[in-house]
């Protein structure tokens, strides 16, 4: 049993939300207490205590688009890499970079992305996944890693025809697989989505085969209109929107997030309303692409649930907190929106998609919240508060001040995977070993020289 106290406690309930001097109980891999540290210390005198001195005790942040094969490419230059647009972006770099990825080449990305996502405070990751020159086996070669390294996780695998039909069979068939095996687990863990790249490398054949792969098993995880490729695409051949292929494909649903949808029409969005299908933001990477900022604050106004990822731009979801409140100011030319929307969509809406894939398996827990009950995921910040706090202006405090790396501690299940600004469990040395080689096999490749 574990008690973590000497801290604020944030904790996402409506009914108890903050607790000045606070403490978190945890028996196995669920949340038994929440209540003042005076209280739990009298209740749980032989709790393992973990000190939180003095800093902000939360539920685990939730990421809900990732790109773990981008795990390797931090300081990377390939040569003649040099994008004008979306597409080149696309085709010079990270097109390039997954062709090249072995399945030790994804094990070692999957290391990077979750080492770094603890260190950030993040317990769950959604990843979208591509490895275009070693596709079978590559989710569970994913999954064995979050097993290891404690991450709780929900994976898929990016369809497209980007390198012919063969790729394009297998990564049909490694969604598939995975899917089927997730659903026969009954651990709360890892979990499945299907995936599927950008419209634009979706023929219509693939859409259906993946409807009928996936045979209802799980929701889809989408690109959509993330550049103007989706949308000259669809109009050109299929003479609709991408959202009504998708539609005309019954893809869309409650369980199916599409990412990005910067370039959809109002009529669009409200076929997204009306089928409950989620979109999810990503507003650094967009940025840094150059495709345009999404209308969220139109998305909220037409009842569509939205939630925040990073797209693997950063594994810190509180650096994408701050960023989408001023890229939504200055896209609506108004200094008081996009405050209310950020925090729903990171501390609520995160919650409610991440609850649908993980607490509805048989030994599934809420997520996204500290209460009995819940699941052991929680994260400490280290934040000495410069002006007053309390459960009025804890928001302000989290979007103007604390930023991941001021996590201190991460517990993912019930599981300190991260105490002190250490990894507590895993031979980090090994591992810090087996990812810079394979750095230097993946660099060496596209380069055409030895690091």
């Amino acid at each position: 049993m574990l008690l973590v106290g000497n801290g604020r406690v944030v904790t996402r309930d409506p009914q108890v939300p903050f607790i000045e001097d606070g403490a978190v109980v945890i028996d196995h891999d669920k949340i038994v207490a929440v209540g003042t540290r005076a209280k739990m210390d009298a209740a749980y005198p032989t709790a393992e205590f973990i000190d939180a001195h003095g800093g902000l005790i939360m539920p685990g942040l939730i990421n809900c688009h990732t790109h773990i094969y981008s795990g390797l490419a931090r300081g990377l230059a390939i040569k003649g890499c040099n994008p004008t647009n979306f597409l080149e972006n696309l085709e010079q770099q990270w097109w390039n970079i997954d062709r090249h990825l072995t399945l030790d080449g994804t094990r070692a990305c999957a290391y990077v992305t979750m080492m770094e996502s603890f260190r950030n405070g993040v317990t769950t990751i959604f990843d979208h996944h591509a490895s275009f020159r070693e596709i079978p086996g590559s989710l569970f070669a994913i999954k064995d890693v979050a097993q290891e390294m404690g991450m709780r996780a929900c994976l898929c695998y990016e369809v497209s025809d980007r390198d012919g039909k063969e790729k394009l069979d297998q990564s049909i068939q490694e969604n598939a697989d995975f899917a089927r095996w997730a659903a026969s687990q009954d651990s709360d863990m890892i979990a499945a989505m299907f995936g599927g790249h950008a419209l634009f490398t979706l023929p219509d054949e693939a859409l259906d085969r993946m409807v009928e792969a996936n045979n209802g098993l799980t929701g889809f995880h989408i690109h959509v209109c993330e550049g103007m490729n989706d949308v000259y695409d669809s109009a050109q051949k299929h003479g609709c929107t991408s959202i009504h292929r998708l539609l005309d494909h019954g893809i869309l649903g409650e369980k199916t997030m599409l990412g990005h949808c910067i370039h959809i029409t109002p009529a669009d969005m409200d076929v997204v309303a009306e089928t409950h299908t989620k979109i999810v933001n990503n507003p650094q990477s967009n940025a840094n692409n150059a495709v345009g900022t999404a209308p969220v604050l139109e998305f909220f106004k037409r009842g569509i649930t939205v939630t925040m990822g990073t797209d693997a731009y950063t594994h810190d979801m509180l650096q994408s907190l701050k960023a989408f409140v001023p890229l939504q100011r200055l896209n609506s030319a108004l200094p008081n929106v996009a405050w209310g929307e950020a925090m729903t969509m990171l501390f609520k809406n995160n919650a409610e998609v991440a609850n649908m894939y993980f607490a509805s398996k048989p030994q599934g827990k809420p997520l996204g919240v500290l209460a009995p009950g819940a699941a052991a995921d929680v994260a400490v910040f280290d934040y000495p508060a410069p002006t007053p706090i309390g459960a009025e202006n804890i928001d302000g405090h989290i979007l103007f001040g604390v930023e991941g790396h001021d996590c201190r501690t991460t517990i993912v299940n019930g599981r300190v995977v991260y105490h002190d600004r250490e990894f507590t469990d895993i031979d980090k040395d090994r591992i810090d070993t087996f990812v810079l080689d394979q750095s230097k096999k993946l660099w060496g490749e596209l380069n055409d020289r030895e690091y």
